[in-house]
């Protein structure tokens, strides 16, 4: 094995409250190959909002069963149970969905019942547009695109990053370390 090591996964406060299922990432990783991963991406907080709000919404109508006449409990206490469901899956599937770096490709998971992975070597990454919002500049966040040979796969956006900057700024370095990119040439 190389010097190299897996940095461990760093979790919030947040995230560790939340009783949300998280991607395993490891075993995707070619070990063999010394694969390791360089940045784990999960979508940034404003992801939540919407799923938070409709569990909110859920809840509120299954308190709000608890004051009304009994034979309207039902009324409010299944629409309101099946909002709170739907809202929690709505944000398992945020959380699930997780984009990857490491020294070999970039890859991306998505799914909470069934999965799926799209995969990039790092030499098919031919150019990468990241794109800032003004809520996303204000909030920390912004959007890539990557842009290869083969433009229909599941890479081609990814959206919400948080640190848009820095995980560009990363993406570079390991194309860059990987050899796939010249050294920059001065101008005269």
């Amino acid at each position: 094995m190389s010097g190299t090591r897996t940095p461990r996964r760093r979790r919030s406060a947040a995230t560790r409250m939340w009783l949300l299922p998280t991607p395993e990432i490891g075993s995707h990783l070619l070990r063999s190959e010394d694969e390791v991963i360089i940045d784990e991406v999960t979508h940034h907080w404003i992801c939540y909002l919407k799923p938070v709000l409709v569990v909110l919404a859920g809840l509120a109508l299954m308190v709000a069963s608890l004051f009304v006449h009994p034979q309207a409990t039902l009324f409010l206490l299944l629409p309101g149970a099946l909002l709170a469901a739907w809202g929690a899956y709505k944000a398992a599937e945020v959380r699930m969905d997780v984009f990857v770096v490491t020294n070999m490709r970039v890859f991306r998971m998505t799914g909470v019942l069934s999965q799926t992975q799209a995969t990039m070597p790092l030499s098919r990454i031919l150019d990468i547009t990241v794109h800032k919002p003004l809520l996303g500049r204000l909030l920390g966040y912004g959007h890539f695109t990557f842009e290869s040979a083969a433009q229909e796969q599941g890479l081609r956006e990814i959206r919400s990053v948080p640190r848009v900057d820095e995980r560009d700024l990363t993406i570079q370095g390991v194309v860059q370390r990987a050899g796939l990119r010249g050294p920059r040439q001065r101008g005269g």
